[in-house]
């Protein structure tokens, strides 16, 4: 798989299927619409590749009312690429880039930048200033320029469609079993383990420390954990998705998770945290000791969920 800032230079100029969109949480909508990807990719002889945007476009022009991310871009690459997925272009989204017009798009972005030869699209694909390009305007330039356009239609999930807003609403109401429905998978984050204040270790917890890219993530509060990457088998824990009000005023988002049993130092080592169930929202205590206290009746809360896993080797 090869990642790629912006358009791609000259030199990495290969032949395309692509895709567009955010692609937030790579859900089992975007997996049918990858796979049928891969699928024209290899009819037409062309790399499967994906067009994606940082920031959302929602946090350039409305950020107070941007969706909250559901996943980080490493989450979103890794499910990319386990889609089949071999080019990923990750488009910096700015006011010049959202003042192109669809025509400019399709000549200067998709022909002339990614050499598209084949774009696979929703049913409800919009694009350029305004959104005002759609499919229509994509197939009727087709000819001029040697590429083709085939058409999904919108995946539902017991007559629901199949969205990341389903899935935001799904991770905001701890329904962690309706998120891994949608998902297709159980839902995680992945991050390097970072070092903290030492805090947790002082009042008995101590904490792998996990920054969050984002100042809204889809899940937040207290949950019991598997971590995984520290061993042959996922460790049980319990973890904390906020922003610490008893202890921090930053407004910084952080994931801390508490490993049952483990004491060994794993600073830099990049883990994924597999959220199991939600325990509670979190909460500002008034002292240190307090905290502690809802810290321990949520490990053994959170110690009974898990135990089905068995003994961690």
């Amino acid at each position: 798989m090869k990642i790629l800032r912006g358009i791609a230079r000259s030199g990495d100029r290969v032949p395309v299927a692509l895709a567009i969109g955010n692609f937030d949480g790579v859900h089992r909508g975007h997996q049918t619409l990858l796979a049928q990807l891969v699928a024209a990719a290899r009819r037409h002889a062309l790399s499967p590749a994906v067009m994606t945007f940082e920031p959302h476009p929602r946090e350039l022009f409305t950020p107070g009312s941007a969706p909250a991310r559901v996943a980080n871009l490493r989450d979103k690459i890794g499910a990319l690429a386990a889609a089949g997925v071999e080019r990923i272009f990750i488009q910096h989204f700015s006011r010049r880039f959202a003042s192109l017009s669809p025509e400019r798009f399709i000549d200067e972005v998709l022909v002339g930048g990614l050499n598209a030869r084949c774009l696979l699209v929703g049913d409800d694909f919009r694009f350029g200033a305004r959104r005002s390009g759609d499919v229509d305007l994509l197939r009727s330039r087709a000819a001029m320029h040697g590429y083709v356009v085939e058409q999904l239609a919108t995946v539902l999930e017991h007559g629901v469609r199949v969205s990341s807003s389903e899935v935001r609403e799904a991770l905001a109401a701890g329904d962690l079993a309706h998120a891994q429905s949608l998902l297709g998978r159980p839902y995680s984050i992945s991050g390097r383990v970072l070092h903290g204040r030492k805090l947790g270790r002082e009042i008995g917890f101590p904490t792998l420390n996990l920054r969050l890219a984002h100042k809204r993530p889809a899940a937040h509060g207290i949950y019991a954990v598997r971590v995984h990457g520290l061993g042959e088998r996922p460790r049980p824990g319990v973890a904390s998705i906020g922003l610490r009000p008893t202890v921090d005023d930053t407004g910084r988002w952080l994931l801390e998770v508490h490993l049952f049993d483990f004491a060994q130092q794993v600073y830099g080592k990049l883990v994924r945290v597999e959220l199991v169930h939600k325990l509670r929202d979190e909460t500002k205590y008034e002292s240190l000791h307090a905290l502690a206290t809802a810290i321990r009746n949520d490990a053994a809360t959170a110690r009974a969920l898990l135990t089905p896993i068995g003994p961690v080797g």
